[in-house]
């Protein structure tokens, strides 16, 4: 397959998902309102280490994928939370949730990804382009293709369903979901796609570096917005400029 090849068939499901998500939006957004009926009995007695908001959302967001039928989940235990094989390909979706006071520059630029969410291997380097002292060697727990050389060979493809909320009233101000380059594309992306995460071992998909699919002739975007709120704070809405400057233009081939 070629590096074309694969951001044909990466583009095709990140083009299906999106409409999924469109088609289901007002069920999607309900769901998130449901919590608002059960406030008095959840409200203060939850662990909020990670997200106030993230296994709610979860919960959603994956029943709704999976009561739509989108393909056969598998039982691996290396994979992102959703794992399913479709005709031509082997799919991980993650969930992200990010609270926008305080934490919206982990959300705008880059996001974290887990070793068993992508396939892409490559060096980290630092923001100015130089590699780290000693340099740094992401190495994800995915395969780039399943079962290769073998007759039922696949792709592997990562996507991210991205979730930005307010943790006063968890109003949701953006949601977008994106593609992260297959492994096989290093040879084209090289380190661009990976950026530096808190810990030496973890790395950040560098969405806004590599927000195209520059191998297809129309270019379309590696991001689709889902949803976003006009009516946010103006100070959020300066710091989502590049989702509000895309979200008419998630056009795929």
């Amino acid at each position: 397959m070629t590096n074309q090849e694969i951001e044909k068939i990466e583009c095709k499901y990140l083009h299906k998902f999106y409409y999924l998500m469109k088609y289901v939006e007002d069920e999607m957004m309900f769901g998130f309102q449901t919590k608002e009926e059960i406030k008095d009995d959840w409200i203060g007695k939850y662990d909020s280490k990670i997200s106030d908001f993230a296994a709610g959302a979860e919960r959603i967001i994956y029943s709704l994928f999976n009561g739509k039928g989108v393909g056969q989940p598998n039982s691996s235990p290396v994979g992102s939370d959703m794992f399913f094989e479709v005709n031509d390909a082997f799919v991980h979706i993650d969930l992200k949730t990010v609270e926008a006071d305080g934490n919206i520059g982990d959300y705008n630029k880059n996001i974290f990804v887990g070793i068993n969410q992508n396939s892409y291997h490559s060096e980290i380097k630092q923001a100015n382009g130089k590699s780290f002292e000693p340099k740094r060697e992401y190495t994800p727990a995915l395969p780039t293709f399943y079962n290769r050389g073998k007759s039922n060979e696949k792709i592997c493809l990562s996507y991210f369903i991205t979730i930005l909320y307010q943790k006063e009233n968890l109003n949701i101000l953006n949601i977008n979901i994106s593609c992260m380059p297959n492994g096989e594309l290093e040879s084209y992306y090289k380190s661009r796609v990976l950026s530096a995460g808190k810990l030496k071992n973890q790395a950040r998909f560098n969405f806004t570096k590599v927000s195209k699919f520059e191998l297809l002739e129309n270019k379309a975007s590696r991001v689709k917005v889902v949803y976003f709120d006009n009516n946010m704070k103006q100070e959020f809405k300066d710091k989502l400029k590049f989702f509000e400057n895309i979200r008419s233009s998630n056009i795929c081939i």
